[in-house]
């Protein structure tokens, strides 16, 4: 419902009829088909931007320059391991400072991973049984 003093920024409940009970799917494509990609509407749809899946980062592991951890959760609100990616900002370079030819997705493979660093996949974890909580 507007706000009765002029606000006509949109609220949930314009998406959302009295009594149903839409999945969140089912609301974020609805706020983006009203064009709306602001607070709820800035987030993809649940399952439609799986996890990146690559070498998990140690919390104690020192990262040199041009790499970066990047923390991910599932739909289901569960933690995954850190993976290793290329810096969007400090892309790395070789031995003789020439830039080094980085995959699209920036996610580091286990040839082009820092000296010492131990090579290990991470595992996303299974989804949580519906009414369970995440955390």
């Amino acid at each position: 419902m507007r706000d009765p003093n002029g606000d006509q920024t949109p609220d949930l409940s314009d998406f959302v009829n009295a009594g149903e009970k839409p999945t969140m799917g089912e609301v974020i494509d609805r706020l983006h088909q009203a064009g709306v990609h602001g607070g709820l509407g800035a987030f993809s749809p649940p399952g439609t931007r799986p996890p990146l899946v690559g070498l998990a980062v140690p919390e104690d592991f020192v990262l040199p320059e041009g790499f970066v951890r990047h923390h991910q959760t599932t739909d289901d609100g569960q933690n995954i391991e850190p993976i290793l990616m290329f810096s969007p900002d400090r892309p790395p370079v070789d031995a003789a400072n020439r830039p080094i030819a980085i995959p699209k997705d920036r996610v580091v493979p286990p040839e082009l991973a820092p000296p010492g660093m131990p090579i290990r996949r991470i595992v996303i974890p299974a989804p949580l049984e519906p009414g369970r909580p995440g955390r």
